[in-house]
C-alpha cells in the first residue's frame, strides 16, 4: 500500500467513523433503535455531522468539462459525469489509462480530510455506457438496444451487462446510466434504438437482466463488488411515448393507461435491485417529470416501492415550469435526489443552500435526498474502506478493454439480433461464391455503431482507425467468404470487372443521438442503397440488402428489389456477427421487437394493423417464400408543390410587420420590441436571428398569396420563451406553442410543420406573439402542399 493511500484511508476512515468534537452539529444523531437498520443508523450518524453546504454538494452532479479537481476539493460534489463529448483532460479520445488517472485525481480530491473534521464522503463518477463502455477507445461495442430486443435473450443481456461493468471498472468509473427501458411507441423518435421494443413485456425482462449483469443479482454476496457497477433504469417515465416522437416532448393520455404501458418495465428493474432511476425529460399530461411529485414520489416510491436514488437528466430540472438551470427547488421537493447540472453547478449549489436556509426546502427533505446518496455509496462498499479507483478490482487491467471474451459476446449478440425480412434462397451464401460487397456503410464501423459511440452523435469524422480491435461488416464478410473457399471484393459504388455470384449491399441511416435523430416520417430518404439494388437488378446479379438503422423504416422499394433483406439494426463493432448469419455459420433467430411499416405515412405504428411485418416476425434461413409486390408510393418522399415565401433571408412578395407603425423589411432592423439581424446559416445572411421583447408580435404576410397550402418553417430556438408564445395562421385561433419552443431550445435547427390538422385557416399570413423575451433564428419559411392527414409538428 502506498503512503498516500494509507494516509487517506486511515485519516478519512477515522474522521468518518469515529466522529470529531469540532464538527458543526446541525442535529443530534438519533439513538439506535430496533426500528432502524444498521444502514439507517450509519446514514443518520453521517447526516448529523455534515454541514449544510456539504449536504447540498452531494446532490450536485457536474460534468468533467466544467469543473476541476480543485473545485472537487473545495465543494466535494457527491458525483460527477462525463457528457457524450466529454473526456478526461479535455480529450474525448483519451486512452483508458487517462480515464483511470482522472478518476484517481477526482477521488483523492474528494476524500481529503476536512479542516473542521466533518465526515469525508467519496465522490463517484457516472457515465453513459449504453452499448458497452463506448466512450473509451478500444472498448467492446455491443449492438444498441433495438438489436438486443430482437434477440429475446435475457441471459445474453446479463453477460453483456457484466462485460460492460468490467470494462467500466478498468477505467475507475463507478456508475452506469443504463439500461434504457423506454417503450418506444413512435419510431420517429430519435432514441427509438435505445428501446428494446414497442412491447413492454419484451422490454421488462431484458432491462432487468441488464441490471443484474451490471450490478450482480440480488442475494449474490458479490453484488456491487468486483465485476459490477451501479446501474440506472431510465427514463422514468414515458420517454418513448411523446406526441409525434418528439424527444423531450409531451406525453398525454389517461394516467393509468400510461402507467400500464410506459411504467411497466420498472417493477422488473426494481425487483432486480436497480440502485438508481433517472427522471425523464418529457412531461406527462402537461407536467414535466423532473417536477412531478405525484409520479416521482407517490407512484415510484409509494406504489412501486422503489427505495433507491432518483437522478436527474442533463439540466432536465431547468425545463420545469418556473425553474432555471440554477434555480429549481421544485425538483427536489418533487422527489429528485441528484441534479445533473453539467455547467451551472455553482449557481445551483448556492441557490439550494439559500433555499434550505430560508425554509423553501425543508431540512428533512434535504436529509432524505442526501441519505439516499449515502445509501447508494454504502451499498456499493464505497464508505466501508476508502480505496482509490486505481486500486480497485480490474482497474488498470487494460487487456480487459475490448477483450476477446467480450468481443465474442458482442459477436454472438450481433448474430442473434439479425432479422431476415425476406429471402428467396440467396441466403445462406453458397460456399466458394464470388461475393461483391457494396455500399459506403460496408466498411464503416462508426455507422454500424451509431450514436453514443466515442462521441455523443457518433459518426462524423470517425474512421475505422478510431476502433482498434473492432471488425467492420466488410471485414467479417471477407474473412468468412474466403474461409469457405470463395472470393470477396469491396466495391462501394458497386462497380466490378467480373460479374459476381451475389452482391451484398450495406446501407442505412447515418449516426445520430437523442433529438438529432427525430424524424417527421419513416420514409428513408438516402437513395444510395436503392440505386445500388437497381443497378444489380439490371445486371442480373442476385442481391442481399443489409440495412443499418435505429428503427424500422418504410423500405418497400428496396424490399421489392432485393433477393434477401436483413434488418441489421446498429450492430456495433463486431461485424463478423452479420457474416455469421449470412453464411449460415449461425442460425437466423432474430425477431422484430417493433412493427415494420407497410405504408409511408406520418403516424405511429404499434401492433399488426398497418404493419408489413408484425412484432415477432423474423425468418429462418430455410424460409424462402417470396413476398408479394409492395406498394412503392410514398408521399413524404414526393414533395408537393412548394411556394417559396422566405428564401435566402428575403421575403418573396411580402413584408414583415410588427406594429401598426413599424415594419421590418426582409426581417431586418428593430420595431416594436422585435430586433432582427442577418445570420449566416448555409450561406451569407441566409437566415435571421430574431429577439422578442415582452408583448412583441411578428407577422409574415404574403401579398396575394395562395390559400390552402401548409407551412414548413426551419427554425432554431436560442433562448426558450420566458412567457407564453402564440402562433396564428390566417384567421385561425392562436395556438400556444410555448412548450414546443421550450423543448426545442439548444437543439439546433428543426422543422415546424403547420397544416389544417391544427390550423382552421391556412391563409397567407403567419403571426408569432410573445408575452415575454425569447430568441429564435429563422432559416426559411416555405408554403407547401402536404399529403392529406399530415399532422402539425414542431
Amino acid at each position: 500500500m502506498s503512503d498516500m493511500k494509507a494516509f487517506f484511508m486511515a485519516t478519512a476512515a477515522a474522521v468518518a467513523l469515529a466522529g470529531c468534537s469540532t464538527v458543526p452539529m446541525e442535529a443530534e444523531a438519533p439513538p439506535a433503535s430496533s426500528a432502524m437498520s444498521e444502514e439507517d443508523v450509519r446514514v443518520a450518524d453521517l447526516l448529523s455531522r455534515m454541514t449544510l453546504e456539504r449536504k447540498v454538494a452531494q446532490l450536485i452532479q457536474p460534468q468533467i468539462n466544467s469543473f476541476t479537481p480543485e473545485d472537487m476539493r473545495r465543494y466535494r460534489f457527491g458525483s460527477y459525469l462525463n457528457g457524450g463529448n466529454g473526456g478526461p483532460y479535455g480529450d474525448e479520445f483519451a486512452p483508458a489509462s487517462e480515464w483511470l488517472r482522472y478518476a484517481d485525481e477526482m477521488y483523492l480530491a474528494s476524500v481529503e480530510p476536512h479542516e473542521n473534521g466533518e465526515p469525508v464522503i467519496p465522490t463517484i463518477w457516472g457515465t453513459d455506457a449504453v452499448h458497452g463502455h463506448t466512450n473509451v477507445v478500444q472498448a467492446t461495442i455491443f449492438p444498441h438496444n433495438i438489436g438486443l430486443g430482437a434477440t429475446r435473450d435475457a441471459d445474453l443481456l446479463r453477460r453483456i451487462g457484466h462485460a460492460t461493468a468490467v470494462e467500466i471498472e478498468v477505467t475507475g468509473i463507478d456508475w452506469n446510466f443504463s439500461p434504457t427501458v423506454a417503450v418506444a411507441r413512435d419510431d420517429r423518435w430519435g432514441r427509438t434504438y435505445e428501446s428494446y421494443s414497442e412491447d413492454p413485456t419484451i422490454v421488462a425482462p431484458l432491462g432487468a437482466a441488464l441490471v443484474e449483469g451490471l450490478q450482480g443479482a440480488k442475494g449474490d454476496p458479490n453484488r456491487l463488488g468486483a465485476g459490477h457497477v451501479i446501474a440506472t433504469a431510465k427514463h422514468f417515465f414515458g420517454d418513448g411515448g411523446t406526441d409525434q416522437g418528439v424527444d423531450q416532448g409531451e406525453v398525454n393520455g389517461d394516467i393509468e393507461e400510461l402507467k400500464a404501458l410506459h411504467a411497466y418495465p420498472y417493477p422488473a428493474t426494481i425487483e432486480a435491485g436497480v440502485e438508481t432511476i433517472m427522471a425523464s425529460f418529457n412531461s406527462v399530461n402537461g407536467r414535466k417529470m423532473h417536477g412531478n411529485e405525484p409520479l416521482l414520489t407517490d407512484f415510484l416510491r409509494g406504489e412501486l416501492g422503489f427505495d433507491g436514488l432518483v437522478v436527474g437528466d442533463w439540466n432536465g430540472h431547468g425545463q420545469v415550469k418556473g425553474c432555471t438551470n440554477t434555480d429549481c427547488p421544485q425538483s427536489l421537493l418533487a422527489g429528485l435526489d441528484i441534479y445533473m447540472v453539467p455547467d451551472d453547478w455553482k449557481g445551483l449549489l448556492e441557490t439550494l443552500v439559500a433555499q434550505v436556509e430560508d425554509g423553501t426546502i425543508p431540512m428533512a427533505r434535504l436529509d432524505e435526498a442526501v441519505g439516499r446518496v449515502l445509501r447508494m455509496k454504502m451499498r456499493a462498499g464505497l464508505l466501508d474502506e476508502f480505496v482509490k479507483p486505481s486500486d480497485r478490482p480490474n482497474a488498470g487491467d487494460y487487456s480487459l478493454i475490448g477483450s476477446a471474451e467480450h468481443r465474442a459476446i458482442a459477436r454472438e449478440a450481433v448474430a442473434k439480433s439479425q432479422v431476415i425480412l425476406t429471402n428467396n434462397g440467396v441466403l445462406p451464401l453458397k460456399q466458394g461464391a464470388n461475393v461483391l460487397v457494396a455500399g459506403s456503410a460496408a466498411d464503416d464501423i462508426a455507422q454500424a455503431a451509431g450514436g453514443w459511440t466515442l462521441t455523443w452523435q457518433g459518426g462524423g469524422d470517425l474512421t475505422n482507425d478510431n476502433f482498434p480491435g473492432a471488425t467492420s461488416i466488410w471485414g467479417g464478410l471477407e474473412d468468412a467468404v474466403t474461409a469457405s473457399g470463395g472470393t470477396a471484393t469491396l466495391s462501394e459504388d458497386g462497380s466490378y470487372e467480373t460479374k459476381p455470384d451475389v452482391a451484398i449491399v450495406v446501407f442505412g441511416e447515418e449516426p445520430y443521438a437523442e433529438f438529432a435523430g427525430d424524424r417527421k416520417h419513416l420514409g428513408f430518404t438516402d437513395t444510395e442503397g436503392l440505386e445500388l439494388l437497381r443497378q444489380f437488378k439490371a445486371d442480373g446479379v442476385p442481391t442481399v440488402a443489409v440495412f443499418l438503422s435505429g428503427r424500422p423504416m418504410w423500405m418497400n422499394r428496396e424490399l421489392n428489389l432485393a433477393d434477401a433483406f436483413v434488418a441489421a439494426w446498429l450492430p456495433g463493432g463486431e461485424g463478423a456477427g452479420v457474416a455469421d448469419v449470412l453464411t449460415g455459420a449461425m442460425p437466423a433467430t432474430g425477431k422484430l421487437g417493433f412493427s415494420w411499416p407497410a405504408t409511408c405515412d406520418f403516424g405511429p405504428l404499434n401492433g399488426p394493423d398497418g404493419a408489413l411485418f408484425a412484432v415477432g416476425y423474423g425468418r429462418s434461413l430455410s424460409e424462402t417464400s417470396a413476398l408479394p409486390a409492395l406498394d412503392e408510393n410514398c408521399a413524404p418522399l414526393e414533395q408537393g408543390a412548394a411556394k417559396d415565401w422566405y428564401v435566402s433571408g428575403r421575403l418573396a412578395d411580402g413584408v414583415l410587420a410588427n406594429t401598426a407603425t413599424g415594419k421590418l423589411d426582409n426581417l431586418r432592423g428593430e420595431a416594436g420590441g422585435i430586433f432582427s439581424i442577418g445570420l449566416d446559416r448555409n450561406a451569407q445572411e441566409d437566415a435571421r436571428a430574431i429577439s422578442f421583447g415582452p408583448g412583441a408580435f411578428l407577422e409574415l404576410a404574403q401579398a396575394g398569396g395562395d390559400t390552402g397550402y401548409g407551412y414548413r418553417v426551419v427554425y432554431e430556438v436560442q433562448t426558450r420563451p420566458s412567457a407564453a408564445v402564440y402562433l396564428k395562421v390566417g384567421a385561425s385561433e392562436p395556438l400556444d406553442i410555448t412548450q414546443q419552443l421550450s423543448v426545442a431550445e439548444g437543439k439546433g435547427y428543426r422543422e415546424m410543420i403547420l397544416t389544417d390538422a391544427c390550423m382552421a385557416d391556412l391563409g397567407p399570413s403567419l403571426t408569432v406573439t410573445s408575452q415575454g423575451p425569447f430568441k429564435i433564428n429563422i432559416g426559411s419559411v416555405v408554403r407547401e402542399e402536404f399529403a392529406e392527414g399530415t399532422d402539425c409538428s414542431f
